[in-house]
């Protein structure tokens, strides 16, 4: 029996329950609804609109720029960086609004799609300097199997080295202000705590992105069960995947700060001023597959697996995630939205599906093996003879 070590199924809502304003569930985890049945991501987007001072708080993200700004040219903020339209988005603003000297860090997908790739290096040549962390390659593919199976999701790994990789180069560089794009948690659909709060720590980490379960409890599990052997834990490039010491942080004066904090974050208008400015360019396909958008998370092969993990846990595919956001923004209504999940949520990515399978080493009968464990741990599938069916669906 595959041990699941995705905290995150044992604390969802048994009733599901759909937001009476968009399209999520509670089985999003960390969402909240309120008394008329609305979800926290979408009281958030009403408090965007009608309550922050926006002013104010550029107001506060000018004088944070004035305190870090060097004054010969050196880097003076880290900008973590994929290519991608929002990241693309926030180093542009750094640099040309705010005067600063980005230097920007990327912390490598499992394999860049081709427009990932054309996307980053675009970035790079709108004028400017980027690290790009790629950790020994044959303990990041066993890491990832054991996310696969034993937290749902495979992409995990990366997200380790997304959140850690930041600090160690303005630890290495000694750079004292990273600033990442949104609050994931605030903007679609979480915890709320920090929503008026620019920074976090990496003492939340683990609860909030890596799903109850820290870097070491994997570790050590592929260590017990033979896929890591003892110099693989203890290797120079476990390091990367956690974030430095605290004295290194706190202790050195480094801070993390979200740019949505400071600046009305809207992925659609993001997307259209990184196309305007560093050479951004859509998928080139059209629609990206299990969703009806062009624009977000094309960097990696993974990336669609990540989200149809997430499908067969909460019920909550690509599509979704994309809508909700839509919906929130005004740029659909919720009866769009849920037309558009009910016909694209479901789809399967097959374009990478095949590297998947060979990345992973395992085969499809191991693939749909693990998808049958996580849909009988959620609370959204149920099995009907040989079939699976979803039980609860947006309406």
């Amino acid at each position: 029996m595959t041990a699941i070590l995705d905290k995150q199924l044992g604390a969802l809502p048994t009733e599901v329950e759909f937001c009476a304003n968009c399209v999520v569930s509670n089985q999003r985890p960390r969402t909240l609804f309120d008394d008329n049945g609305v979800c926290s991501a979408c009281l958030w987007a009403h408090e965007k609109d009608h309550v922050v001072d926006w002013a104010a708080r550029e107001g506060e993200l000018a004088a944070l720029c004035d305190q870090y700004r060097s004054s010969d040219g050196s880097f003076d903020v880290i900008a973590p960086i994929s290519g991608g339209k929002d990241s693309a988005f926030v180093a542009h603003q750094l640099k040309h609004k705010y005067g600063m000297h980005p230097l920007c860090v990327t912390w490598t997908p499992f394999e860049w799609t081709e427009i990932g790739w054309h996307n980053l290096r675009a970035f790079q040549n709108a004028g400017y300097d980027i690290i790009i962390g790629q950790p020994n390659g044959e303990i990041h593919r066993k890491l990832a199997r054991l996310a696969f199976e034993h937290k749902g999701d495979a992409w995990e790994p990366f997200a380790y080295g997304q959140k850690a990789w930041a600090f160690h180069i303005a630890h290495r560089f000694g750079v004292k202000l990273i600033m990442y794009g949104e609050n994931g948690e605030l903007e679609y659909g979480g915890s709320d705590k920090y929503k008026n709060k620019p920074k976090e720590g990496p003492e939340e980490w683990e609860q909030e992105y890596y799903k109850g379960a820290s870097v070491d409890k994997l570790i050590q599990l592929g260590v017990e069960r033979g896929v890591l052997s003892r110099e693989e834990q203890i290797a120079e490039t476990m390091k990367w995947y956690k974030p430095p010491a605290p004295d290194q942080i706190g202790g050195k004066g480094l801070e993390m700060h979200w740019f949505s904090y400071y600046k009305k974050w809207t992925p659609q208008e993001n997307y259209y001023y990184a196309v305007k400015y560093t050479g951004f360019r859509p998928n080139p396909k059209g629609r990206t597959e299990a969703t009806y958008t062009k624009y977000a998370s094309l960097d990696d092969k993974a990336d669609g697996f990540h989200f149809y993990l997430g499908y067969m846990k909460f019920g909550l595919g690509r599509c979704s995630r994309d809508a909700q956001q839509d919906v929130r923004c005004g740029h659909i209504t919720r009866d769009e939205g849920v037309a558009l999940v009910r016909r694209f949520d479901h789809e399967f990515p097959s374009e990478h599906f095949p590297w998947f399978l060979d990345y992973l080493g395992i085969t499809e009968s191991d693939f749909w093996s693990v998808m049958d464990l996580y849909r009988t741990a959620s609370n959204v599938w149920r099995k009907d003879g040989e079939r699976w069916v979803m039980e609860h669906l947006v309406a």
